[in-house]
């Protein structure tokens, strides 16, 4: 095992390379851009095997490797915001195929305006496609996640594709040190792809025919329950990756930071968790009991090991780094949704959109609003 100073979106590319698509469909889009460009260097220095696809579009490169898994082969791509909005028709059709490309995504704020920068809004805008979604907080486990994320998606009972989400510049432009496996380590935790069913012209099929009323939602009840079964399924591959590689993110679902002990905790995704674990050391040394649990698996929600997670708690600052205009941040509501009958309070707070800075101010703030509030909140932090 290596360990170097690397690029995250390196890391994301050397993930990749380390699970050997055959088939990789590209468009560049910042702030993802730097990935393809590594892979595309892989591939013409000789040191990654795989047919390299430029495409003249997003819509394009999603639909190259849906149609490339659909015939047998491992795919993988990366995009952000605009391109992941214009990829939204081909999300869920390759969910409803049950095809498991794994695309990496460089969270990214929508327009208008027009802003290259980080929140959510991206990935949380296709939540409801059918894809598996990882956030991630470091270069490592953008590397690590990777990893897992092909051996999740490509599970039999699974079967379904899966985003690996990084932020934007936030994470995507730092270089941090990071453990990089051997090509033995990762092929012997990886096994290569092997689909239920392929297109064969020796073997005609159809995939994606018309749904009939009397079929459709059958079809879609498949992917819920293998969206359930993925909960179990991303613990034990976390299990086997802790054990084989001696890293853990949590239970793979979550990972709880000094909340044994807490009477208040943040609840946040991505980069926000680096920031918030250094508050609450902070914190602690005044004598102040809070935590953090960090969301790495959005989709599908860790209901129960958030209920777990929260059960000591008397409240919880949600920081999202989206909004669902007209009612409130994606993560708050399915927050406040699996904790409707409990007695620990959950408070709501806007951060972070389109780039603007998520200090530890900023965090400090929501956390003494909701030690001091009695009723819930729901506020904007803009600082």
């Amino acid at each position: 095992m290596i360990k170097k100073v690397i690029e995250a979106s390196e890391a994301v590319a050397i993930g990749a390379k380390l699970c050997k698509p055959d088939v990789i469909a590209v468009y560049p889009i910042t702030p993802q851009t730097h990935i393809p460009e590594k892979i595309a260097n892989f591939v013409y220095d000789g040191k990654m095997d795989c047919e390299l696809v430029d495409v003249e579009s997003e819509h394009s490169a999603l639909s190259a490797c849906q149609g490339a898994q659909a015939a047998g082969a491992r795919t993988f791509t990366a995009t952000a915001s605009q391109g992941l909005a214009l990829m939204h028709e081909v999300l869920f059709a390759t969910s409803g195929l049950r095809l498991p490309v794994v695309m990496a995504v460089a969270n990214r704020a929508l327009s208008a305006p027009i802003n290259i920068w980080n929140d959510h809004q991206d990935s949380i805008s296709a939540r409801d496609s059918g894809w598996i979604q990882f956030y991630v907080e470091s270069a490592q486990e953008a590397l690590d996640t990777m990893i897992m994320a092909f051996k999740v998606a490509e599970n039999k009972d699974i079967m379904l594709p899966a985003m690996v989400c990084l932020d934007g510049f936030t994470l995507t432009h730092v270089y941090e040190p990071a453990q990089i496996p051997e090509q033995k380590e990762v092929d012997s935790f990886l096994p290569p792809y092997k689909p239920l069913f392929t297109l064969d012209p020796k073997k005609p099929l159809t995939m994606g025919p018309i749904g009939y009323p009397n079929s459709y939602m059958d079809f879609k009840l498949q992917q819920q329950q293998a969206m359930q079964k993925a909960l179990t399924v991303i613990k034990q591959v976390q299990q086997e990756f802790l054990k084989r590689f001696k890293r853990t993110y949590g239970n793979g679902l979550i990972e709880a930071y000094k909340t044994k002990d807490a009477d208040i905790a943040v609840v946040a995704m991505g980069t926000i968790c680096s920031t918030t674990k250094d508050v609450v050391d902070e914190l602690r040394k005044k004598g102040r009991k809070v935590g953090l649990i960090k969301i790495k698996t959005f989709r599908p929600f860790p209901e129960a090991d958030i209920l777990d997670a929260t059960k000591n708690l008397k409240a919880i600052a949600v920081l999202d780094r989206n909004i669902s205009l007209g009612q409130e941040g994606a993560v708050y509501s399915e927050i406040k949704a699996v904790l409707k009958d409990c007695k620990t309070r959950a408070d709501s707070y806007i951060v972070g959109l389109g780039g603007r800075d998520v200090t530890p101010n900023t965090i400090k703030t929501a956390i003494d609003k909701t030690s001091k509030s009695k009723n819930p909140i729901k506020e904007w932090l803009m600082q």
